[in-house]
């Protein structure tokens, strides 16, 4: 496990260690779309960890489709995200915003504008999602044409921009999920017959195309994205050639030299090496419900470069002091997981003997 607090190099910043908090929607922005004081208090309380990956933030009203979740397109979701990003940095942390686009997860009564959500294809996802008034079905989406497609893509080129004049060391693109990114790599969410469905190239473009993007817009080595090959749920089935599909896009991603690819693990080992084969970069894995105990093994082992958890960084502000020291960890309380103030969000206490 020494090896978990031993500096790596990511992207253009050396981390004190190679732990990492994984991305938590946390559902307490303002309706505009902008965090509060709570939120820096959160961010910079856990600021020992080597990165934190910030919550999903929408790049565009349309990528909206949880309540109460953040923007960084406006002057004003700019600002208040520069006071996360100076509390963290105060700490001695870095922080790299993940840009979310939801698709066709989304419900009209969580965003701003009350639009019915876009996606590859007008398939709906057969699932409920929470609104102000209880849980409601969400709707079918609206296919996005191919301009708008690319429109999206320069969507994510300008969200990008704006994270980093927020003060951000970085942005991750969260191609993860089954939100946007991810519905146009599965056929069951992607029905379309242009240049962005169809063959494996096709159904990668948009992700490739957003990666290019970005690394136009503010450089390789502030640029990074998560992916979860095999994601099934809410109607998504990536089907038999998803391990080609991967394959295919890892390699193509690998050519762009990212600060990092961010895996969440969902079971195929196989799949897991060969990506790792490809992916010349430095590796992050996310194992879901990872037990204590086998923290540090994906690094000993050579798997990954570093680890990302998310329940235990939630609820232990010192999770680093915590693995270093042997201390018991805090349980996360579910019920605060999204919404409310600051119980189950800043009041996780530090360890003390």
């Amino acid at each position: 496990m020494n090896t978990l607090f031993e500096p790596v190099t990511v992207g253009r910043y050396e981390l004190a260690n190679r732990l990492v908090m994984a991305p938590m929607t946390r559902s307490r922005a303002q309706f505009d779309g902008t965090l509060g004081e709570l939120a820096a208090e959160y961010y910079s309380q856990r600021a020992s960890i080597g990165l934190i990956v910030s919550e999903g933030v929408q790049p565009s009203e349309d990528g909206q489709g949880y309540i109460a979740t953040p923007g960084i397109y406006t002057d004003a979701h700019v600002a208040s995200w520069r006071t996360i990003t100076q509390a963290v940095h105060r700490q001695g942390g870095r922080i790299f915003i993940q840009l979310m686009h939801a698709g066709r997860m989304s419900h009209p009564d969580n965003t701003p504008h009350h639009r019915q959500g876009v996606a590859p294809s007008a398939i709906a996802p057969g699932a409920e999602m929470f609104t102000a008034t209880g849980m409601k079905t969400i709707p079918t989406p609206r296919a996005l044409s191919t301009d708008e497609v690319r429109q999206t893509v320069e969507d994510f080129r300008y969200a990008a921009r704006r994270a980093i004049e927020a003060g951000a060391d970085g942005i991750e693109i969260h191609g993860a999920n089954a939100y946007l990114i991810q519905q146009f790599l599965a056929p069951s969410a992607n029905t379309r017959t242009d240049e962005y469905g169809g063959s494996i190239e096709n159904r990668a473009r948009f992700a490739i195309e957003i990666a290019k993007a970005v690394v136009e817009e503010i450089g390789a080595d502030r640029t990074a994205i998560r992916l979860s090959p095999g994601t099934a749920i809410w109607g998504l089935d990536e089907g038999e050639e998803g391990p080609a599909l991967y394959r295919y896009l890892v390699g193509e991603l690998n050519k762009l030299g990212l600060a990092y690819l961010h895996i969440m693990h969902l079971g195929n080992e196989p799949l897991l090496h060969a990506l790792r084969q490809i992916w010349q970069h430095p590796l992050i894995v996310n194992r879901p419900s990872r037990p204590r105990d086998e923290i540090g093994d994906d690094i000993a082992s050579g798997l990954a470069d570093l680890e990302s958890y998310g329940e235990m960084v939630l609820a232990n502000p010192d999770f680093v002091a915590r693995l270093q020291a042997g201390w018991p960890m805090n349980e996360a309380d579910r019920s605060t997981y999204y919404g409310g103030n600051e119980g189950g969000y800043i009041d996780y206490p530090v360890y003390s003997e």
